[in-house]
């Protein structure tokens, strides 16, 4: 199953490099556990935009679930 969480509007660009943030797979490590979800990304330095929806939305409800294993 992929998971994406690319926004609508791409025109996000990378802060330190310049770069137009582009769709790529990011790993997310959470208590042992490893993730791979589509995110936008800098295709030069790596960083991954994770949105404030998925931060305090999706990603909560799975460390909740987790933690309450």
């Amino acid at each position: 199953m992929k998971l994406s969480f690319i926004p609508e509007d791409m025109d996000w660009v990378c802060e330190p490099c310049g770069l137009a943030l582009q769709p790529g797979m990011a790993e997310l490590f959470y208590l042992g556990n490893v993730f791979r979800v589509e995110l936008p990304m800098c295709p030069g330095c790596g960083a991954v935009l994770i949105g404030e929806e998925l931060a305090t939305g999706k990603m909560l409800q799975v460390e909740q679930l987790l933690e309450d294993k």
